[in-house]
């Protein structure tokens, strides 16, 4: 079965998992180090995001390096592209209430 990008992004620990490689390329065992869950559940995501295409390996000596293929989210960061100017006009719309709101107790006291 082949997954997709946003079923990567849907959880919490893999976003954090993609958020650490996308410094340094780590071993399997380095990224478990960072989180206080079971290498076996990290071996798990891992595989999510490596049958995503967010991940790879490469192997070195007898460590295989978790690498990031940061293009592969381009779909995800593109489809939520789309809804940023949505949000951007939402909270623009709410400060000019709360502005508006300041300025009318302002002028009543």
């Amino acid at each position: 079965m082949r997954r997709d990008v946003f079923q990567a992004i849907a959880d919490p620990i893999r976003r954090d998992i993609i958020e650490l490689l996308a410094t340094e390329s780590l071993s399997v065992n380095d990224v478990a180090e960072k989180f206080e869950i079971s290498r076996p559940a990290i071996s798990k995501h891992l595989k999510i995001l490596n049958e995503c295409g967010i991940i790879d390996y490469e192997q070195k000596g007898r460590e295989r390096l978790c690498q990031i293929q940061p293009q592969n989210l381009i779909p995800a960061f593109l489809w939520i592209k789309q809804y940023n100017q949505l949000w951007e006009d939402r909270i623009d719309s709410f400060e000019n209430y709360i502005n508006q709101i300041q300025t009318k107790n302002d002028n009543n006291e």
